[in-house]
C-alpha cells in the first residue's frame, strides 16, 4: 500500500480517552483493595473478568460510565482492561476501565443514534463469509472493513465451506479473493469441515488477540470447535428456509486457545450499520480508492460525478472494482446526500 495511506483522517472519537463517572459504591467487601483483570465475558448486564491470579470474577458496573464521543450500549467490551473490588457476595464492581489501543464498534440494532462496542485491544479482525449456506453479500463485507479500517484494526478474509461450492462459486471466490488481495488485505479460502488449510489458519491466530465475526451461520463456533475440541461449543444447522444461520452464540467471549491464541468470539450479525464518519470522509477508508484520489483534479472531490476524478477513471480502467465503487457510492447515500447518478 502507498505510504500515503498514513495520512488519512481518522475519526475524532477514535483518539478521545475514556472517562468514566460513578457514584455510590456500595456493599464493598471489607478491605477491600483494587484488582486488575481482563474482561473475558460480556453478556449485557455481566463481565467476567480474569484477575491476574486467573481467577474469573463476575463484575458490575456501578453508577454511570460515559464514553466521551460515543453512546454506547454497553461501555465495558471483551478486551477490555479494567479495574474492579470486590463486594461481601464475591462479585466484583468495575471502577475504571483502562485506555484502549483500539475498539471497534456497529450501529446498535434499533437505536441509531447508539452503538454496540465488539470487541477491544485486538491485534486483527478475521471475518469469515461464505458464499453459499448463507451467502454473504459484498456490501457486508465492505462495510466491515471501513469499519475496521476506521480504526486502525487488520482484517483478514477467511472464506469458509469450500467444500460445498460448486465451479462457478469456485471461481467467484477466486475472483473476489484477488481483489481483495489486491487491495491489500490478506485471504484465506478453508473449509472448517475438511480440515483444508487449517494448519495456516492456525497460524493465523497464534500469539494473537483476534475477534472472529461475520453472518449466523458461517462457522465461527466450528472453527472454535476444530482448533480447540475441549470447547465443545455448542452450534446449529443453518434455516434451510431462509437459507440464514441461526444465533447460537449470544455474547461475545474470549477463549484461550494453544499457540497463545486469544480469540473473541462474537454473536453472528446480519447487518453491519456503520459509524459516525463524516461524508467527506468515507473515501479513505477505501483504500484503493484513497490512494488514486491524490490524482483528482479537486482536493475536495467525493469521486461521484466530478470532472477530472481519478477514481471514476480508474473504475472504468478496471483498475478500482466496480462492485467496491458501487459500495462507496451507496455507503454515500445512507450517510445523507443521495448521490447524484
Amino acid at each position: 500500500m502507498s505510504n500515503c495511506l498514513a495520512l488519512r483522517v481518522f475519526p475524532a472519537f477514535f483518539f478521545l480517552s475514556l472517562a468514566t463517572e460513578w457514584t455510590g459504591l456500595s456493599k464493598l467487601a471489607k478491605n477491600s483493595f483494587v484488582r486488575k483483570g481482563l474482561v473475558i465475558k460480556s453478556t449485557g448486564s455481566w463481565y467476567y473478568v480474569k484477575d491476574t491470579d486467573d481467577n474469573v470474577v463476575p463484575c458490575k458496573i456501578k453508577g454511570t460510565y460515559r464514553i466521551k464521543g460515543i453512546r454506547a450500549t454497553n461501555p465495558v467490551a471483551v478486551g477490555d482492561h479494567v479495574q474492579f473490588e470486590l463486594t461481601d457476595s464475591g462479585n466484583g464492581i468495575i471502577s475504571h476501565i483502562g485506555e484502549r489501543k483500539n475498539y471497534i464498534i456497529r450501529r446498535a440494532a434499533n437505536l441509531s443514534k447508539e452503538y454496540q462496542l465488539i470487541a477491544a485491544n485486538i491485534d486483527q479482525a478475521v471475518l469469515m463469509v461464505s458464499l453459499v449456506n448463507p451467502k454473504t453479500h459484498l456490501a457486508f463485507i465492505d462495510r466491515f472493513l471501513v469499519s475496521a479500517e476506521a480504526f486502525r484494526i487488520p482484517v483478514v478474509l477467511v472464506f469458509n465451506k469450500t467444500d460445498i461450492y460448486n465451479e462457478v462459486e469456485i471461481s467467484e471466490m477466486e475472483a473476489l479473493a484477488a481483489m481483495y488481495d489486491m487491495i491489500g488485505y490478506t485471504v484465506l479460502s478453508i473449509s472448517v469441515k475438511e480440515g483444508t488449510n487449517m494448519d495456516r489458519t492456525e497460524q493465523l491466530f497464534a500469539n494473537k488477540v483476534s475477534v472472529v465475526t461475520g453472518n449466523s451461520g458461517v462457522g465461527k463456533t466450528t472453527l472454535l470447535n476444530h482448533l480447540d475440541t475441549s470447547l465443545d461449543l455448542k452450534t446449529r444447522e443453518v434455516s434451510a428456509y431462509h437459507k440464514s444461520g441461526q444465533h447460537t452464540t449470544t455474547y461475545a467471549e474470549m477463549f484461550f486457545l494453544p499457540g497463545n491464541a486469544r480469540i473473541i468470539d462474537t454473536p453472528g450479525i446480519k447487518g453491519f450499520g456503520m459509524v459516525d464518519i463524516a461524508r467527506e470522509e468515507l473515501f479513505h477508508f477505501f483504500p484503493e480508492i484513497f490512494n488514486v484520489s491524490q490524482d483528482c483534479k479537486f482536493h475536495n472531490c467525493m469521486h461521484e460525478n466530478e470532472p477530472d476524478c481519478a477514481v471514476i477513471k480508474a473504475v472504468k480502467d478496471n483498475r478500482i472494482s466496480v462492485s467496491r465503487y458501487i459500495n462507496y457510492l451507496n455507503l454515500l447515500e445512507d450517510m445523507g446526500d443521495k448521490y447524484r447518478k
